[in-house]
C-alpha cells in the first residue's frame, strides 16, 4: 500500500490587527484533499472555499478569540441553510474551551430568524482532552501559555508537526511533543507581549535543534514578517504550503515509531 503525503496550507498567517495577511488558519491536507482545518477566523471560510472549492469537514479550534473562531457563525448559516441537507463538519473542541465557546458563539437567542435551531445543531461537537483520533490518525492536545490559564491549546501529530496557535514560549513542551525531527509551526511577532511570543524571545528560549525547524506566523504586518526573516528564520505565507513527513495511513505504522511511543511521548 503506498504511504500517503501529508502537508500543511496555511489559509492566513497573521494577528489579530493584520487583515490583509488573513485570520491565522491552517489546513492539514492528506494525499492533496483537506483533512482538518485549524481555527477559523471571520475570513477563513472564504479561503478555504476558493482554495478547496467546499466548505470543511472538520476542525479544530485552539482558542475562543474572534480571530480563531469568528468565521464559525458563517460556517453555521452556511451549513443550517444549505438547499440540501450537509454532513454537520466535525469541530473537535479542547474541553476547557466549551464554556467559552457556547457563551461567545451558541446562546445568542435564535440564531436562525425562524427559530427552532441551535448552534450546534449545524456542528458534530467532539470534545477532547490529551488527544483525539480523526481519519484513523492519532493527535495530541496540550495547553500553551495564552495569557489566562487552560485558555489556549495545541496540537501536534507524531512524526509530522507541532502547531502552537497563540503562545509565550513552551520549550519544555516542544521537547515532549516535538521531539522527532517535526515541523513546528509556532506563533511570532516581531514585539512580545503576555500572549505572544516575540523574536527576541525564539533564540533565547529554545535549542537551536528547535528554532531549526520552526516556521513562524502570526506576526503584525509584513514588514514584521520580514523583519523576522532577515533574522534568519523561517516565517509562513498565505496560500503556501509545507510538506510533512510521509508516515503510513494509520498512527498504528508510521515507521520506527510504535503505538505506546504516540500515546507516551518523550518526557
Amino acid at each position: 500500500m503506498a504511504m500517503s503525503t501529508f502537508g500543511l496550507r496555511f489559509l492566513g498567517v497573521g494577528n489579530a490587527q493584520a487583515p490583509d495577511l488573513g485570520s491565522s488558519s491552517a489546513v492539514l491536507e492528506v494525499d492533496g484533499r483537506p483533512s482538518l482545518l485549524v481555527d477559523c477566523g471571520p475570513d477563513t471560510i472564504d479561503t478555504f472555499l476558493g482554495i478547496y472549492a467546499g466548505l470543511p469537514s472538520a476542525l479544530f479550534i485552539t482558542h475562543a478569540h474572534m480571530d480563531h473562531i469568528g468565521g464559525l457563525e458563517g460556517l453555521f448559516y452556511r451549513v443550517a441553510t444549505a438547499a440540501a441537507a450537509l454532513r454537520p463538519p466535525k469541530v473537535y473542541c479542547p474541553v476547557p474551551l466549551l464554556q467559552v465557546m457556547q457563551s461567545r458563539l451558541a446562546d445568542y437567542p435564535n440564531i436562525l430568524a425562524e427559530g427552532g435551531s441551535n448552534f450546534w445543531d449545524a456542528f458534530q461537537l467532539i470534545p477532547v482532552s490529551d488527544r483525539f483520533w480523526h481519519e484513523s490518525l492519532l493527535f495530541s492536545v496540550f495547553p500553551v501559555r495564552h495569557h489566562e490559564y487552560l485558555s489556549a491549546f495545541g496540537l501536534a501529530l507524531a512524526g509530522r508537526f507541532l502547531y502552537t496557535g497563540d503562545t509565550r514560549p513552551i520549550p519544555e513542551v516542544l521537547s515532549r511533543y516535538a521531539a522527532r525531527g517535526e515541523l513546528i509551526f509556532h506563533d511570532c511577532a516581531s514585539r512580545a507581549n503576555p500572549s505572544h511570543t516575540g523574536v527576541e524571545d525564539i533564540a533565547r528560549e529554545y535549542q537551536p535543534e528547535q528554532w531549526q525547524r520552526m516556521v513562524l506566523y502570526h506576526y503584525e504586518s509584513p514588514e514584521a514578517g520580514q523583519a523576522i526573516e532577515e533574522r534568519g528564520y523561517r516565517i509562513a505565507r498565505r496560500g503556501e504550503r509545507y510538506d510533512l513527513l510521509c508516515p503510513s495511513q494509520s498512527a498504528h505504522h508510521i515507521p520506527g515509531l510504535s503505538l505506546s511511543e504516540i500515546l507516551d511521548p518523550v518526557p
